[in-house]
């Protein structure tokens, strides 16, 4: 996709052709608006403009080395305080998306190549056992936490006494941030966990080993605003946008055998959901009779 600033500075005139400044100008100018930030909403009004900075420069509408507006042009587009502006550019800069340059203002980085994880609900098992086979591990906790305490018992139908072993780990791709997970097993099952396994192996393959491999997978997935405990692991900024999936694993006995929380960055990991019509549902079952 060609930029949006070029077709700008080749159709609106040879003035802004022969100035990419000018063009770069004139585009915000017409793109940012006060409109696009909501008060109302939980996340700071600088965070809504980085997001909005940061969708136009993922997306291409703009190519790297493209000058963005100085703060003062930002405090007036978006009708916002100076130093919310000066916040998001830092966040923006801090996330190497753009570079920040004195005298000469704030500029779009080189486009990098950032890994992503692809899955798939048509066949979850395989996914996760795909996305254990191309990401790496790191521990950051492991302990014992009762059902109750952890607020599982209820997705785990648990009695809120039951013990549960709570392992806290990150996914990490090409060695970068991918996911923050915290990881909830009954302990009589997570009793053949060594801490050395929960660091270096998958919990798939841990539960196969304890005889107690998931047969299938049931999970709820939502949007949430970064802790600040979830932002350090994940190299984002409180209240960034996470992809949050709930995901409970159940034996052939449909015994739960584990709950994950899985707090994943957007930008690095996708989901797949392929439809089927009611014609081919119908299809399926004609030729199977």
């Amino acid at each position: 996709m060609k930029p949006a600033i070029d077709t700008l500075a080749k159709s609106d005139g040879s003035v802004l052709e022969a100035d990419p400044d000018a063009a770069a100008a004139h585009f915000w100018e017409t793109r940012l608006s006060p409109d696009m930030l909501d008060e109302g909403q939980p996340t700071p009004l600088y965070h809504q403009i980085y997001m909005i900075i940061r969708g136009v420069i993922e997306q291409n509408e703009i190519g790297p080395k493209t000058l963005l507006p100085g703060e003062q042009a930002l405090t007036r587009l978006f009708a916002v305080s100076r130093i919310t502006v000066k916040r998001a550019l830092n966040e923006l800069a801090a996330d190497k998306l753009v570079s920040r340059h004195r005298g000469r203002g704030t500029i779009v980085a080189p486009r990098s190549s950032i890994p992503m994880v692809r899955s798939s609900f048509d066949n979850l098992i395989e996914s996760l056992q795909e996305m254990g086979l191309v990401t790496q591990i790191e521990l950051l906790e492991v302990g014992e936490v009762s059902a109750g305490d952890s607020a599982a018992a209820s997705l785990m139908k648990l009695p809120a006494n039951a013990a549960l072993q709570r392992v806290v780990r990150r996914r990490l791709l090409e060695g970068e941030p991918l996911a923050y997970l915290v990881t909830f097993t009954p302990q009589d099952i997570a009793a053949s966990f060594s801490v050395e396994d929960v660091a270096n192996k998958t919990f798939l393959a841990l539960l196969e080993r304890a005889g107690a491999a998931p047969l299938e997978a049931e999970q709820w997935i939502t949007a949430v605003a970064a802790e600040p405990q979830m932002a350090a692991a994940l190299d984002v900024s409180v209240s960034a946008p996470l992809l949050k999936i709930e995901r409970v694993m159940r034996d052939a006995s449909g015994r739960t055998v584990q709950l994950s929380l899985g707090f994943y960055r957007p930008d690095r990991f996708q989901y797949h959901v392929r439809n089927v019509t009611l014609r081919e549902t119908r299809g399926a079952t004609l030729a199977a009779e």
